[in-house]
């Protein structure tokens, strides 16, 4: 699986969307190579609206598009991806309805072993986190940098450190092992989302 910098895109309350999309298109330009749209709070159809111009933007930069929990979405936008959470359905149960990549969040060892074993097969990927404690992820505990330690030397899969991740402390995730980070308001809230993608990615091609 290529891709180093994955954006979980999350709209803003309040937020037009022409300033949604000019921030993500400055990502993309900075170097993020995969993005997700999260969009809990949106119903079916303004997903879908949504989803069909970030599938634009996205073939542009030839960079996959990911949807959060709903495979069914991800199906009509022919996206490349779905991310589950672990309440959400599992493996099997989304292949039903989409044969794409399947991301899937992880908190603990064992969870990580038993998607793993699911995910045999098929194209996906797992998420490994929070690394913080992060607002995006209310009341969830840090998993720490010992869970991306034990990641980098027991995972088969491609795997993401997430959680609380900024160029600041990027490099700490990198000495643990990890080679692949998905990011939130690091990128998505920065002041300039270009240069705050590009920082991020030179750390992740071992430039800086």
């Amino acid at each position: 699986m290529h891709g180093k910098l994955y954006l979980v895109a999350t709209p803003r309350p309040g937020q037009a969307e022409a300033e949604l999309m000019r921030r993500l298109e400055a990502a993309l330009e900075g170097g993020v190579d995969l993005l997700q749209l999260r969009a809990k709070n949106l119903e079916a159809q303004a997903i879908l609206a949504l989803g069909e111009n970030l599938r634009a933007l996205c073939a542009r930069y030839r960079v996959p598009l990911i949807i959060n929990d709903r495979p069914d979405l991800a199906a009509l936008l022919e996206a490349h991806g779905v991310h589950l959470g672990q309440g959400d359905l599992n493996v099997a149960q989304a292949r039903r309805f989409f044969s794409g990549w399947i991301g899937r969040s992880t908190h603990e060892p064992e969870q990580a072993l038993r998607e793993q074993a699911a995910l045999e097969g098929g194209p996906g990927y797992l998420s490994v986190g929070p690394v913080w404690e992060t607002p995006t992820k209310p009341g969830r505990p840090a998993a720490g940098l010992a869970y991306v330690r034990w990641a980098a030397q027991n995972l088969r899969v491609p795997w993401f450190a997430i959680g609380g991740i900024d160029e600041h402390t990027l490099p700490q995730v990198l000495e643990a092992g990890a080679r692949r980070v998905a990011v939130v308001r690091s990128i998505l809230d920065a002041p300039d989302p270009e240069k705050a993608a590009r920082h991020m990615r030179r750390w992740l091609d071992g430039l800086d």
